[in-house]
């Protein structure tokens, strides 16, 4: 059981992960209220039932479809489709709320303006608002379960990733302090767009390449991460690498099935960011003038139509070269 301090916490998304926070922190002792639309399917069923397919929520949870739920809470730990953050934030400035910390437990990066989470949620909040993001690999099913795992949390401010860390804390999950929030951001972003890699490379049957993807992978990722500031190093961290095996190999992995279902011509109708990731990634591509081979060819078969195997392919075709 965490020793931290105990908190008002407010979750905005109630999808699989938001409600595996929601019951998850409120385990922990903190105050939890649980957002979601009034149109949400999701949110209709926990107000029936409270439970969905995989979990269930306790009666001291608060649920609520009314942006006024945010007013109190010490904490709004936002969890939604990447994209949809800033228009997210944009609803929520009426409410002026201030003296609040942002917990992103998200990965994506803003398509057009390339902008990391974090610093979308700065733009659109008053100063006096705190920034953090919660990263890493785990499964909703895994953690209800009772499987422990490893997880990151970064902020640009040492004592509220210090209180975040210190209050999330459990024999559950084990938080380690960020030390570079531009490389975590990205490298957390960019290993679903490595997932969908390894979807595709599981349905052409090619699985035993998974190795040598993830260690390239891993070596494009380091580079966009150094070329926009950040530390390489995020990259063989929890953000990236250590999330691998939940996103490269996991049943449960939503990026890894949809790559899979593509290229056996099946529909997959549950939300995969490395779809808008990989066309965000390519933009910084362009920007930062950094070589994403991987990236790339998962943008070409994604946006352009080309063959997944013709341009997973085109991939043993570079011109060689040393490996680091």
């Amino acid at each position: 059981m965490t020793q931290g301090k105990k908190m008002k916490i407010t979750v905005a998304g109630c999808g699989r992960w938001g409600s595996l926070i929601t019951w998850y922190l409120d385990s922990l002792g903190h105050s939890l209220t649980l957002y979601g639309r009034s149109t949400s399917e999701h949110m209709k069923r926990f107000i029936a039932e409270r439970r969905n397919d995989l979990l269930e929520l306790d009666e001291r949870i608060e649920l609520s479809t009314s942006y006024e739920c945010f007013r109190d809470a010490d904490v709004i730990i936002i969890s939604i489709a990447s994209q949809a953050l800033g228009g997210f934030m944009e609803e929520l400035k009426p409410l002026e709320l201030k003296n609040k910390i942002f917990v992103l437990c998200m990965k994506g990066i803003e398509i057009g303006s390339g902008k990391r989470l974090s610093e979308i949620v700065k733009e659109k909040s008053d100063p006096s608002n705190e920034v953090a993001v919660w990263l890493g690999p785990g499964h909703v099913q895994e953690f209800y379960a009772g499987i422990p795992n490893c997880m990151v949390i970064d902020s640009e401010d040492e004592d509220v990733k210090k209180l975040l860390v210190d209050s999330f804390s459990s024999e559950l999950i084990r938080f380690y302090y960020g030390a570079d929030i531009i490389g975590n951001e990205i490298g957390a972003a960019a290993k679903n767009v490595v997932g969908i890699a390894s979807g595709l490379l599981d349905g052409l049957g090619l699985g035993t390449l998974k190795g040598a993807l993830m260690s390239r992978g891993t070596c494009e990722i380091a580079r966009l991460i150094v070329a926009m500031g950040g530390n390489e190093l995020s990259a063989y961290g929890l953000c990236h690498l250590g999330d691998y095996e939940a996103t490269v190999f996991s049943k449960y992995s939503h990026n890894r099935m949809f790559g899979e279902k593509l290229v056996r011509g099946e529909k997959y109708d549950s939300l995969a960011e490395g779809y808008y990731t990989v066309k965000a990634l390519v933009e910084l591509s362009e920007k930062y003038q950094v070589e994403l081979p991987i990236c790339e060819a998962v943008y070409k078969v994604l946006y352009c139509g080309c063959d997944p195997k013709e341009t997973l392919e085109g991939l043993f075709h570079r011109t060689l070269k040393r490996e680091q």
